[in-house]
């Protein structure tokens, strides 16, 4: 699984010309899922998200979770972090999770991220959507379960 973090100051996701999620402070997550990727992986994913330290604290210090300032989450799937550059100029997208196993895990990691009492809105897997957001800082953080 890879997930990309950004911390923003809102973020919303368009679907057909309607908003379909929107949040002020808090997570953009991208989320991209490998074949092997299971239950235990989105877990493991959630909460290190759920927990990462990269709001600022009184001495100005990367130092607060989303918790700490009361942050949503806004997440998107996206088989593109698996793309492979290697050869040519057009990416291979041979290593993405196949979209029945990659839907399956995408809903689950949001559910993880809710039981961790965060407030998650998301988007429709497979659909295309168009995302905004005000990247704060910018702070944008790479996760990657096979590094972890």
């Amino acid at each position: 699984m890879k997930l990309v973090i950004q911390r923003v100051t809102e973020a919303s996701v368009t679907i057909d010309g309607e908003i379909h999620g929107q949040i002020g402070t808090g997570f953009l997550l991208l989320v991209g899922i490998q074949d092997r990727d299971d239950e235990q992986v989105m877990r493991k994913m959630a909460a290190k998200a759920a927990h990462m330290r990269i709001f600022e604290d009184s001495a100005g210090k990367m130092n607060l979770a989303l918790d700490a300032v009361n942050g949503a989450i806004l997440s998107i799937s996206q088989f593109t972090l698996f793309a492979d550059c290697h050869k040519g100029n057009r990416p291979s997208f041979a290593n993405a999770g196949k979209p029945e196993h990659a839907e399956k895990m995408y809903l689950y990691f949001n559910e993880c991220l809710r039981e961790l009492g965060l407030r998650v809105e998301e988007g429709i897997f497979g659909a295309d959507m168009k995302v905004r957001l005000l990247n704060d800082g910018p702070v944008t953080i790479l996760l990657d379960s096979d590094e972890m």
